[in-house]
Protein backbone atom coordinates (compact mmCIF):
# COMPACT_ATOMS: atom_id res chain seq x y z
CA UNK A 1 0.00 0.00 0.00
CA UNK A 2 1.40 3.26 -1.06
CA UNK A 3 0.72 6.27 1.30
CA UNK A 4 -0.21 9.52 0.69
CA UNK A 5 1.51 11.99 3.48
CA UNK A 6 0.30 15.57 3.69
CA UNK A 7 2.57 18.06 2.51
CA UNK A 8 2.01 21.06 4.82
CA UNK A 9 3.68 24.69 3.35
CA UNK A 10 2.90 27.86 5.03
CA UNK A 11 4.43 31.29 6.50
CA UNK A 12 2.10 32.12 9.28
CA UNK A 13 1.45 29.77 12.33
CA UNK A 14 -1.95 30.12 12.65
CA UNK A 15 -2.39 28.43 9.04
CA UNK A 16 -0.17 25.98 9.87
CA UNK A 17 -2.01 24.99 13.09
CA UNK A 18 -5.44 25.15 10.92
CA UNK A 19 -3.41 22.38 8.49
CA UNK A 20 -2.43 20.30 11.18
CA UNK A 21 -6.49 20.39 12.36
CA UNK A 22 -7.36 19.80 9.00
CA UNK A 23 -5.28 16.73 8.08
CA UNK A 24 -5.75 14.47 11.66
CA UNK A 25 -9.35 14.08 10.01
CA UNK A 26 -8.04 11.49 7.56
CA UNK A 27 -4.51 10.78 8.59
CA UNK A 28 -2.06 10.48 11.24
CA UNK A 29 0.91 11.31 9.02
CA UNK A 30 2.07 13.92 7.88
CA UNK A 31 5.09 16.21 6.31
CA UNK A 32 6.65 19.89 7.68
CA UNK A 33 7.76 21.67 4.82
CA UNK A 34 10.48 24.43 5.60
CA UNK A 35 12.29 26.38 3.75
CA UNK A 36 14.76 29.52 4.47
CA UNK A 37 14.71 32.08 1.54
CA UNK A 38 18.34 30.74 0.95
CA UNK A 39 17.94 27.54 -0.65
CA UNK A 40 14.53 28.69 -2.06
CA UNK A 41 13.58 31.90 -2.95
CA UNK A 42 10.34 31.44 -0.43
CA UNK A 43 10.20 31.33 3.66
CA UNK A 44 7.80 29.07 5.53
CA UNK A 45 6.83 29.08 9.22
CA UNK A 46 9.71 29.88 11.74
CA UNK A 47 11.16 27.22 13.95
CA UNK A 48 9.55 29.90 17.06
CA UNK A 49 6.31 29.24 15.33
CA UNK A 50 6.33 25.08 15.92
CA UNK A 51 7.34 25.93 19.69
CA UNK A 52 5.11 24.92 22.06
CA UNK A 53 2.83 22.87 19.51
CA UNK A 54 1.56 19.28 19.83
CA UNK A 55 0.41 17.94 16.26
CA UNK A 56 -0.83 14.51 17.87
CA UNK A 57 0.34 13.35 14.43
CA UNK A 58 3.12 11.28 13.40
CA UNK A 59 5.32 13.38 10.83
CA UNK A 60 8.63 14.14 9.04
CA UNK A 61 10.37 17.46 8.48
CA UNK A 62 11.41 18.41 4.70
CA UNK A 63 14.13 20.89 5.54
CA UNK A 64 14.82 23.19 2.30
CA UNK A 65 17.25 24.92 3.76
CA UNK A 66 21.06 25.87 3.90
CA UNK A 67 21.65 24.69 7.55
CA UNK A 68 19.35 21.86 8.30
CA UNK A 69 21.12 20.91 11.72
CA UNK A 70 19.71 24.32 13.21
CA UNK A 71 16.06 22.43 13.05
CA UNK A 72 16.75 19.53 14.36
CA UNK A 73 16.16 20.57 18.25
CA UNK A 74 12.77 22.07 17.34
CA UNK A 75 11.65 18.94 15.64
CA UNK A 76 12.83 17.20 17.89
CA UNK A 77 10.46 18.60 20.37
CA UNK A 78 7.72 18.94 18.04
CA UNK A 79 8.37 14.93 17.65
CA UNK A 80 9.03 14.61 14.28
CA UNK A 81 10.27 10.79 13.48
CA UNK A 82 12.74 11.68 10.35
CA UNK A 83 14.78 14.67 8.91
CA UNK A 84 15.31 14.83 5.10
CA UNK A 85 17.36 17.44 4.44
CA UNK A 86 18.65 18.35 0.55
CA UNK A 87 20.91 16.88 -0.85
CA UNK A 88 21.95 20.08 -3.05
CA UNK A 89 23.35 21.97 0.10
CA UNK A 90 26.93 22.33 0.52
CA UNK A 91 28.34 20.57 3.05
CA UNK A 92 30.09 17.62 4.89
CA UNK A 93 26.98 15.02 4.19
CA UNK A 94 28.28 12.32 6.83
CA UNK A 95 28.20 15.03 9.57
CA UNK A 96 24.73 16.22 9.01
CA UNK A 97 23.71 12.43 8.83
CA UNK A 98 25.47 11.36 12.06
CA UNK A 99 23.62 14.50 13.76
CA UNK A 100 20.27 13.64 12.86
CA UNK A 101 20.48 9.88 13.87
CA UNK A 102 22.40 10.54 16.95
CA UNK A 103 19.23 12.85 17.75
CA UNK A 104 17.08 9.89 17.09
CA UNK A 105 15.48 10.77 13.71
CA UNK A 106 15.58 8.47 10.44
CA UNK A 107 17.72 10.39 7.76
CA UNK A 108 16.86 11.36 4.47
CA UNK A 109 18.07 13.23 1.40
CA UNK A 110 15.84 15.01 -0.81
CA UNK A 111 16.91 15.45 -4.21
CA UNK A 112 16.13 18.61 -6.89
CA UNK A 113 14.81 17.64 -10.25
CA UNK A 114 18.21 18.05 -11.66
CA UNK A 115 20.59 15.95 -9.67
CA UNK A 116 21.34 12.04 -10.71
CA UNK A 117 21.46 9.11 -8.96
CA UNK A 118 24.85 8.94 -9.67
CA UNK A 119 25.55 12.30 -7.63
CA UNK A 120 24.08 10.75 -4.33
CA UNK A 121 24.92 7.11 -4.32
CA UNK A 122 27.69 7.11 -1.77
CA UNK A 123 24.93 8.69 0.69
CA UNK A 124 22.23 5.66 0.09
CA UNK A 125 23.54 3.40 3.11
CA UNK A 126 23.73 6.33 5.40
CA UNK A 127 19.69 7.05 4.61
CA UNK A 128 16.50 5.46 5.49
CA UNK A 129 14.95 7.38 2.63
CA UNK A 130 15.07 9.67 -1.10
CA UNK A 131 12.41 12.18 -1.34
CA UNK A 132 12.41 13.05 -5.36
CA UNK A 133 11.41 16.45 -6.04
CA UNK A 134 9.06 16.97 -9.23
CA UNK A 135 8.76 19.96 -9.20
CA UNK A 136 11.68 23.19 -8.63
CA UNK A 137 11.34 23.40 -4.73
CA UNK A 138 10.14 26.82 -3.19
CA UNK A 139 6.07 26.90 -3.96
CA UNK A 140 3.04 25.35 -3.69
CA UNK A 141 1.48 24.73 -7.22
CA UNK A 142 4.74 24.70 -8.92
CA UNK A 143 4.70 22.63 -12.20
CA UNK A 144 5.15 19.07 -12.12
CA UNK A 145 8.19 17.81 -13.92
CA UNK A 146 7.36 14.38 -15.60
CA UNK A 147 11.04 13.34 -16.48
CA UNK A 148 11.92 12.69 -12.63
CA UNK A 149 9.42 9.27 -12.85
CA UNK A 150 12.14 8.03 -15.30
CA UNK A 151 14.24 8.70 -12.58
CA UNK A 152 12.38 7.18 -9.67
CA UNK A 153 11.81 3.89 -11.92
CA UNK A 154 15.73 3.89 -12.93
CA UNK A 155 16.70 4.35 -9.22
CA UNK A 156 14.09 1.74 -8.17
CA UNK A 157 15.79 -0.96 -10.58
CA UNK A 158 18.94 -0.49 -9.01
CA UNK A 159 17.47 -0.15 -5.30
CA UNK A 160 14.71 -1.77 -4.95
CA UNK A 161 14.81 -2.14 -1.31
CA UNK A 162 14.92 1.75 -0.88
CA UNK A 163 12.36 3.32 0.39
CA UNK A 164 11.59 6.03 -2.30
CA UNK A 165 9.49 9.60 -2.04
CA UNK A 166 7.93 11.73 -4.43
CA UNK A 167 7.13 15.17 -3.71
CA UNK A 168 5.87 18.30 -5.94
CA UNK A 169 2.75 18.96 -8.62
CA UNK A 170 1.07 15.17 -7.58
CA UNK A 171 -2.67 15.46 -8.58
CA UNK A 172 -5.23 12.89 -9.82
CA UNK A 173 -4.44 13.72 -13.64
CA UNK A 174 -0.86 12.28 -13.16
CA UNK A 175 -1.26 10.28 -9.81
CA UNK A 176 -1.55 6.41 -12.07
CA UNK A 177 1.84 7.43 -13.59
CA UNK A 178 3.53 8.68 -10.45
CA UNK A 179 2.65 5.59 -9.17
CA UNK A 180 3.65 3.33 -12.10
CA UNK A 181 7.59 4.75 -11.59
CA UNK A 182 7.30 2.47 -8.39
CA UNK A 183 7.48 5.08 -5.52
CA UNK A 184 6.55 4.61 -1.96
CA UNK A 185 5.02 7.35 -0.77
CA UNK A 186 3.95 10.47 -2.51
CA UNK A 187 3.70 13.87 -0.72
CA UNK A 188 0.89 15.96 -1.43
CA UNK A 189 0.89 20.28 -0.70
CA UNK A 190 -1.56 22.33 -2.71
CA UNK A 191 -3.67 19.11 -4.27
CA UNK A 192 -5.04 18.34 -0.65
CA UNK A 193 -4.26 21.58 1.35
CA UNK A 194 -6.16 23.63 -0.98
CA UNK A 195 -8.56 21.22 -1.76
CA UNK A 196 -12.74 22.56 -1.61
CA UNK A 197 -12.61 18.99 0.79
CA UNK A 198 -9.08 17.88 1.73
CA UNK A 199 -10.69 14.88 3.47
CA UNK A 200 -12.17 13.24 0.14
CA UNK A 201 -9.25 14.71 -2.22
CA UNK A 202 -6.97 12.40 0.09
CA UNK A 203 -8.84 9.49 0.17
CA UNK A 204 -9.34 10.15 -3.88
CA UNK A 205 -5.79 10.49 -4.41
CA UNK A 206 -4.93 7.18 -2.03
CA UNK A 207 -7.69 5.17 -3.94
CA UNK A 208 -5.41 6.36 -7.76
CA UNK A 209 -1.91 5.98 -6.32
CA UNK A 210 -2.84 2.64 -5.17
CA UNK A 211 -4.63 1.67 -8.26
Amino acid sequence: MKAVVPALLTDKREKFVEMLEVCRSFTDYVQVDIMDGEFVPSRSILAQDLKGLNPNLRSEAHLMVINPLDWLDTFKSFGASRIIYHFEIEADHFKIINEIKNKGFEAGIAINPSTEIKDFEFLLDKVSVVLFLSVNPGFYGAPFIPQVLDKIKAFKKLYPNKLAGIDGGVKLTNAEAVSKSGVDYVCVGSALMQAQDPQIAYKELLKKVNG
